[in-house]
Order: C-alpha cells, then structure tokens, then sequence
C-alpha cells in the first residue's frame, strides 16, 4: 500500500524502513532540504522537500492515490493539520498522528484524527491490521497482535481461478484454513480449487502477509 510519512526525524525513518521491510510504498515528506535529500539517498523512496501541512507538497506527495497518511513531526499541531487536510481536503482512508504530549491524544481523536500514537512498530502495526487494501482485511488478532486471521477477497477476474491449493505455494508461517463461496463455507485441501470472488481465509504471521498478497497475486 502507498503510505505518505509527514516527518523525516528518527521515527520517520526507522517507520519508513519498517513499511518497507514490509512491502509497502513510503512517500516522505521533509521541511528541511538537506535532510529530504539525504533520506532519499539513504531509502531510496520518493522523498518531497516541503511542509506536509499545505496542500501543493501534499500533492506532490500523491496524496490523491496514497491509501494512508502518518504525521510523526516533533510538532503535535502539524501533526494535526496534516492528518486533517489529508482527510478533509483528499479523503484520506485512514491518518495516523504522532502525539509528542500524551495529553494531546485526546483532542487529536476528538478533532478527527483516526489514530493517535506514538511507538513506530504500533503505528506500522495500525495501519498493516486497520486500512483494507487489495481485498484484503485482518479479521482477528492473535498471540499479542504478531499474527492473525487474515480475509483475502479474491477478485472477479482472479488469474488463479480453479487453480488448486496445491499448486499454490504459500510462505511459511501461513496457511489458509477456510473459503467462503458464495453462502457455503469449504474446509480446503490439496486438491480444493479457488475461484474467482471467493473469500480466503487465512492465519499468518502479520510479517509474511505482504508475501501472501504477492503469492496470490493481489497486488
């Protein structure tokens, strides 16, 4: 999914790696130039110089395509101001905002904010299990949110329809334990088919699930 990170400091750029690691696309948006020109060098990722709180280098940031916006500025109202013209002006799905002062967490959420954090693993974690991409969804968060049961949507004209299971080498750590088609639910085997509009459901570790995605070919 295509994120859009507001704020190159540390949390900016261990959150951008982690969403890398992760199969994501960060876009990062940087106030200082020299700053924007080396984190584009060093994670070789779309980098705008710009204030991620006016409309033109959110814009140029692809905020119209992007599928989730990350504030994590040092400066809880810029914070605020991005997430909120991401929302209002671009109908972001979902804005994260950093709250540097806990007590600020409320009134970012009161505001409109949809999340308020401030640990990177958590926000990468928020929005991997919260924005429903690519027909896919986490139903149920298992052993402390480091794995879950995940929906995959297959599409109308899925490439893989009446493939067998079989043939369709999923990663470790996951493995699908149901297929919703239609108003029946099928326990699948080696030798069950897939079709195009079923619902996979699948257990997985969260840190294989964009490897699952790419297995099926829902990218």
């Amino acid at each position: 999914m295509k994120i859009i990170v507001v704020g190159g400091g540390k949390i900016g750029y261990y959150l951008c790696r982690t969403l890398i690691e992760h199969g994501h696309e960060p876009v990062l948006i940087e106030h200082e130039q020299q700053t924007a020109v080396r984190l584009a060098d060093e994670l070789d990722i779309p980098v705008v110089w710009g204030d991620g709180t006016l409309m033109e280098p959110l814009r140029s940031a692809g905020i119209e395509t992007a599928d989730a916006l990350v504030a994590v500025t040092g400066d809880d109202e810029k914070n605020l101001v991005a997430c909120q013209l991401a929302k209002m002006n671009f109908g972001i799905k979902r804005a994260v905002a950093k709250a540097n002062d806990p007590k600020n967490a409320d009134i970012m959420r009161n505001l409109g904010i949809d999340t308020t954090i401030s640990a990177t693993a958590n926000i990468a974690k928020l929005i991997e299990q919260e924005v429903d991409l690519a027909g896919v969804k986490q139903l149920i968060a298992l052993n402390q949110g480091e794995s879950g049961i995940f929906e995959f949507t297959l599409p109308d004209d899925y490439c893989y329809d009446g493939k067998y299971l079989a043939d369709i080498r999923l990663p470790d750590q996951s493995i699908i334990t149901a297929i919703q088609r239609g108003g029946e639910c099928i326990i699948p085997r080696g030798r069950t088919a897939v079709r195009s509009g079923d619902r996979l459901l699948i257990m997985a570790k969260n840190d294989v699930i964009y490897k699952v995605r790419e297995k099926l070919k829902l990218d």
